[in-house]
């Protein structure tokens, strides 16, 4: 039998009221939380440790599997997000820790990594490029948290990213290294560290930058007649992915740079229909009502 007093209430005039069970009162407090919303979460922190692994491998020189471990973190960043929203568990905790997750995956491992690789050969500007880089992710998922909450967004802007998102911005910032140990086998001299400099700011630029990129949100509805195709392109991808990684992986990044000039395009068409849409909802009179 517990001993621990009962709590009493007391009323704004001090009258006593009822008295309330102490444990009884303390255990409301705990209350269980469904797998649909710890399920993304437990994703979220298994792309942050595989970011965070991705750092020791990169200070111990082993940099492929660096890569595989930044790569493996945007996949499952990928995926959190999507399934979040498949089992409506999405949280603003979620949504917090993933972006905490995000600048560690994306932002602090990658720069360490180009610079443990190469850029450290020119010290100053190498460290200056890796810093660069990572405040340019974290004010992008930054401008991202603001962004989501505007409620006066159109409806086609969820077809586009404002800036390069910070997973692609991870995955094209290490073009140099794919190139290097793809069969390509770009030499690292200290000619070529100055251009993955400039590459590397450039790639920062982006991510800061408000050039819009398709954000392939809608990939994730397929027709059911493409089903079998794309089941089977996806398998297809994920085959090579794991046979030739870096071959792939500079495939992939030069696909997607190759594809900014027509998210750009793109954009603008949907930003000048809303215009002219707009303009003639203004310009149309509104129709005569009448009086019975």
């Amino acid at each position: 039998m517990s001993t621990e007093p009962d709590e009493v209430e007391i009323d704004g005039a001090g009258h006593t009221l009822a008295a309330a069970p102490a444990i009884g009162r303390r255990r409301k407090r705990f209350s269980r939380l469904p797998m649909r919303i710890v399920l993304p979460n437990l994703v979220t922190l298994l792309a942050l440790c595989l970011g965070l692994t991705s750092i020791r491998f990169a200070a111990e020189g082993r940099f492929e599997t660096a890569v595989v471990f930044i790569v493996a973190a945007a996949i499952l960043d990928g995926l959190d997000g999507r399934l979040a929203r498949a089992l409506d568990g999405s949280t603003r905790f979620g949504a917090e820790l993933d972006s905490l997750a995000d600048f560690v995956d994306f932002g602090v491992a990658p720069g360490l990594l180009l610079y443990f690789w190469s850029l450290s050969e020119i010290k100053s500007f190498g460290w200056f490029a890796a810093m660069v880089f990572a405040i340019a992710c974290a004010l992008r998922l930054a401008r991202f948290n603001v962004m989501i909450d505007d409620p006066d967004k159109p409806a086609w802007n969820a077809h586009f990213f404002v800036g390069m998102p910070a997973p692609a911005g991870a995955i094209v910032s290490m073009l140099p290294i794919y190139l290097h140990y793809s069969v390509a086998g770009l030499p690292s001299t200290h000619l070529l560290v100055a251009v993955e400099i400039a590459y590397v700011l450039l790639v920062a630029f982006l991510m800061v930058s408000r050039i819009p990129h398709f954000s392939g949100k809608q990939i994730g509805r397929v027709p059911r007649e493409y089903f079998i195709p794309v089941l089977f392109g996806v398998a297809a991808l994920i085959l090579l992915l794991a046979t030739f990684p870096m071959e792939v992986l500079v495939a992939l990044s030069l696909a997607y740079l190759g594809l900014i000039p027509f998210s750009y395009r793109s954009y603008q068409a949907y930003q000048r229909a809303g215009e002219a849409e707009a303009a003639a909802a203004v310009a149309t009179p509104p129709a005569p009502t009448f009086q019975g």
